[in-house]
């Protein structure tokens, strides 16, 4: 099929809740990504924050290729060994000793949220303005905009919000039936916030201070995306739970709740379940992805390139007027622009360049791990192009 033909199947077939732009895409490697017209666009947006590894990393296409010919999906009825793998691969690179395995972010927060309840026998969470945890009805109510939420009602009761990095209203927000605090370390779909220096240091004291639970959601932080394989080593914390996703699969749709011993206790069998959560296939792609990026120092290459790729845009972009601020951690960049982003979006992409444009005017950078220098200086140079015609 033409791009055009299934451009317009998909109008035809599927429900229209995104909003696309016109690019079929055919296949990647590494940093790249080819239309199916072999065009090639350098892919600075690497599926929301997800393709970490780089696209079609051979070692995690081997192993996908390998289990799927061995057995794709039995059920937590039984045993598997890949399973047992993964959970002890991530309680050795994380802070915690638990896992529970989910198929997405959204599915993660969702179980923390639920184990916060079942350990404290409270029910408020208190989380961010500006913030983001997913797209169900908990998820979407916990998540501290309300353009995701307004259509929805009525909702879930027991949520409340608060400035991002205003710790005094953190403080003044815990209550009697506060339960949990869940932040994220980087606020990602808000615009790449990065928190005041001390603020999540300060959170996690107060809440311990108070008997309240701090949930990290690193679903778009964690596995080297920040330049550490969780931002929280980054902010010296240790949060009670960790929700993780997106980097974790190399592409492979897999999710994760990580807590400490005492709090995943309260989780008993029949509390909470998922058929495909930790299938032996999610499991083989989380695995080798996770050896991926560690054999290849990925998190210390995003610490490093993250550092080169702002000081470029902050060199080529800094004084420009239209230009209000460049920030980020690691390869988790933002360029807040004085107007709307749309349109930086269409141009770099018409000059083979995939961005994407969050909080209506934050062109967000979120690259593989595995982009080249020469790669990054490409996207300045791109960047600059179409953000001087504005």
């Amino acid at each position: 099929m033409d791009p055009d033909e299934i451009i317009e199947l998909e109008k035809k077939f599927i429900m229209q809740t995104y909003t696309r732009q016109p690019l079929v895409l055919s296949h990647g490697k590494g940093a790249t990504v080819w239309d199916v017209e072999g065009k090639s666009y350098i892919d600075c947006f690497a599926g929301v924050a997800v393709n970490n590894v780089g696209h079609a990393h051979p070692k995690v296409a081997l192993a996908i290729c390998h289990q799927a010919q061995r057995l794709i999906h039995s059920s937590n009825i039984y045993y598997t060994g890949e399973q047992v793998e993964l959970a002890r691969l991530l309680t050795a690179i994380s802070p915690h000793d638990r896992v529970f395995f989910a198929n997405s972010g959204a599915e993660a927060n969702e179980g923390a949220i639920k184990l916060a309840r079942k350990f404290t026998g409270k029910s408020e969470i208190i989380t961010a303005e500006n913030s983001f945890h997913g797209r169900t009805l908990a998820t979407v109510t916990a998540t501290g905009q309300k353009k995701y939420s307004e259509p929805f009602k009525p909702l879930p009761e027991g949520f409340k919000h608060v400035p991002y990095g205003d710790i005094t209203a953190m403080a003044d927000a815990i209550g009697d039936d506060t339960a949990a605090i869940m932040l994220e370390p980087v606020q990602g779909e808000g615009g790449v916030i990065v928190p005041p220096p001390g603020y999540l240091r300060d959170v996690q004291e107060l809440a311990r201070q108070n008997d309240v639970l701090f949930i990290l959601d690193e679903v778009q932080t964690g596995f080297g995306r920040t330049g550490a394989m969780f931002a929280s080593e980054l902010f010296n914390l240790q949060p009670d739970i960790t929700t993780v996703a997106k980097g974790m699969g190399g592409g492979y749709p897999i999710g994760a709740v990580l807590a400490n011993e005492d709090v995943a206790s309260a989780f008993k069998p029949g509390d909470h379940g998922s058929t495909f959560g930790g299938n032996p296939l999610g499991c083989a792609a989380a695995t080798a992805t996770i050896e991926v990026l560690m054999d290849e120092k990925l998190p210390e290459r995003a610490a490093e390139l993250g550092a080169y790729f702002m000081e470029k845009l902050r060199q080529t972009l800094g004084g420009h007027d239209a230009v209000r601020e460049i920030r980020g951690l690691g390869l988790m960049i933002g360029i807040e622009l004085n107007t709307g982003c749309a349109g930086v979006v269409d141009g770099a992409r018409e000059m083979g360049l995939l961005v994407n444009c969050t909080a209506e005017r934050v062109v967000r950078l979120v690259p593989p791990l595995v982009i080249k220098k020469e790669e990054i200086d490409a996207a300045v140079d791109i960047l600059a192009n179409v953000i001087s015609g504005l």
